[in-house]
């Protein structure tokens, strides 16, 4: 699938999949929307409104008040794919979402997580 496919999909269909995804694994939705949250500066509450919304998923990230400084300490594969690799800065940001719901999906600890 093409970025630019991956930008214009809704956050609203992509989203649950995320949380889905880290529940499965015995993980809680108000454990995605932290690691959300600490990644882009959105409140709990800008997200539940965007679950709501129509907006395209690259736009999110486009339009987050506070990328997190130390989300470049975010290292590791998704999909088989370095997200330190990744030349696309969008992409980038989009991945390393993915990369923290697959960290708690794998039970890694919060604070391990959020680079503390």
């Amino acid at each position: 699938m093409g970025n630019e496919k991956v930008f214009a999909m809704e956050f609203a269909k992509v989203y649950p999949l995320l949380i889905a995804k880290a529940e499965k694994k015995g993980r809680t939705k108000e454990e995605v929307y932290e690691v959300t949250t600490w990644l882009t500066g959105y409140t709990a509450d800008d997200l539940d409104r965007f679950l709501k919304a129509s907006i395209p998923y690259g736009a999110f990230f486009e339009q987050a008040p506070r990328l997190n400084e130390n989300r470049r300490l975010i290292k590791g594969s998704v999909c088989g794919v370095k997200v330190e690799t990744i030349e696309d800065p969008l992409m980038q940001e989009i991945r390393y979402l993915d990369k923290l719901v697959d960290e708690l999906a794998k039970g890694k600890a919060m604070d391990k997580i959020l680079r503390k």
